[in-house]
């Protein structure tokens, strides 16, 4: 048996390298659910209320696979702002 020992810096930059080659090979442009953090810059928002907010009234989809881990489709996020989306005269 082989062991190759990786700095952490270096497993972790192989690691992205793997996850962007097989999104390319499965043509994957975005993940379906986003983080937290990931939402509210999508949203260019600044306060998790006002995302909280967003999830409550129904605006944006959300799953919540444990009870502290909430995540938030991407797609409704980009129906959300397309619908609040206001044409220039």
């Amino acid at each position: 048996m082989e062991v190759i020992c990786l700095q952490d810096e270096a497993f972790y930059l192989l690691i992205e390298e793997v996850v962007d080659r097989l999104k390319e090979k499965k043509n994957i442009t975005q993940d379906k659910w986003v983080s937290p953090d990931r939402a509210m810059e999508i949203l260019n928002i600044k306060s998790k209320t006002t995302l909280q907010k967003l999830r409550d009234e129904g605006s944006i989809t959300f799953t919540q696979p444990q009870k502290k881990i909430i995540l938030y489709d991407y797609d409704s996020i980009m129906k959300y702002l397309n619908n609040h989306t206001k044409k220039s005269f």
